[in-house]
């Protein structure tokens, strides 16, 4: 499976109903029993962590279950069976914050995440175990078989900051942040045209478009299967062809924001993929195509950054920041729109 066919989260979630005739048994020996390939330490992390719960309440791993008690399992997604061992590699990483316990990184546009079809080498995350075997820091058990720390991804042309869980107790805690949605993530994107309403928040259901399966769409009328999705926007500077707008996710789902904006009619300049690479608002002059041309060179992939993140730290419990700056593609593109507006906008203001 791709990187660009896989969820942005990489944590899974289940539900266990402890049968009426169990016997009372501690929590830990039941999922290490229940749990195919996760082993009773590790159980006790998520125990740890909180990602483990019982009737929604935090136990302890010597917790005796009870007949009919309801157990909520949310547990970090790791490398799946007979997928390729991963290659360390030394490539550089612009690396914003470190400790024992996380990382935070920055990763740069046309960089893939995770290895995949055509992609074994090059990823961000052989870089990060090239880096964590170099050091000789902390990694996780079994860093060879397992995501090197990774809870969450980015697309391979989307730049922005990631964090990484250095060990595995910060791994299953940042999957439960990310599956009780208090980590926050701040996006920027440049849009084709401008939202009707300058604010707003878009809350549409995500599914696999049948007529290409490689694309996801909206669904008015979702099926079960359909991802419910929420991402709240802000437009911050409107430059009437396009727009800079800040984007807040309540969900983490493949190609969310890109969906929902070309749905709403906005589509992100020159993404590819959901009609962003043409000219969606504007005049068909050829001045007006050439300049938008030179654009689309200028930021030759969707114009759209992981500006900022926040999360509590696994082991202080301390809430962290960070904030990212724009890229100099994006940067630059916007420069160039906001010079081709500007004696418009003088006008507007005369008038």
């Amino acid at each position: 499976m791709s990187e660009e066919e896989e969820q942005d989260e990489l944590f899974d979630s289940r539900q266990i109903l402890v049968d009426p005739k169990q016997k009372p048994v501690r929590i830990d020996k039941f999922l290490a029993d229940k749990l195919a390939g996760v082993s009773r330490s590790r159980v006790q992390n998520g125990i740890k962590a909180g990602s483990i719960r019982v009737d929604g309440r935090s136990v302890r791993p010597n917790h005796k279950l009870m007949p009919g008690q309801l157990i909520t399992v949310v547990t970090p997604r790791y490398r799946a069976e007979g997928e390729p061992s991963l290659i360390p590699e030394d490539i550089p990483l612009d690396i914003r914050y470190e400790d024992d316990d996380v990382m935070v990184v920055y990763k740069p546009p046309g960089m893939v995440v995770h290895p995949g079809v055509g992609h074994r080498t090059g990823t961000l995350v052989n870089a990060l175990a090239g880096y964590l075997q170099k050091e000789d820091l902390p990694v996780l058990p079994g860093n060879d078989n397992d995501r090197v720390g990774l809870v969450h991804r980015i697309d391979k042309d989307t730049s922005g900051l990631l964090v990484i869980a250095k060990t595995d107790f910060a791994m299953t805690h940042l999957a439960r942040q990310f599956f009780d949605h208090s980590i926050d993530r701040t996006y920027q994107a440049i849009c084709w045209g401008e939202p009707e309403e300058p604010t707003g928040t878009i809350n549409a259901h995500l599914g696999r478009d049948v007529k290409n399966r490689q694309n996801y769409r909206v669904y008015e009328e979702p099926e079960e299967h359909h991802k419910h999705a929420i991402t709240h926007y802000r437009t911050l500077e409107p430059l009437y062809y396009v727009s800079l707008v800040e984007l807040k996710l309540e969900t983490g789902r493949t190609h969310q924001i890109r969906v929902h904006f070309k749905w709403m009619g906005h589509p992100l300049f020159n993404d590819s993929r959901y009609g962003g690479d043409r000219i969606v608002k504007g005049t068909i002059y050829s001045k007006y195509k050439t300049f938008a041309e030179r654009c689309f060179e200028l930021c030759p992939r969707q114009a759209l950054h992981a500006k900022s993140l926040a999360f509590t730290h696994p082991k202080t419990g301390k809430r962290m920041a960070f904030d990212s700056e724009l890229p100099e593609d994006m940067t630059a593109c916007l420069d160039r729109w906001r010079a081709y507006v500007g004696p418009r906008r003088q006008n507007d203001q005369l008038s």
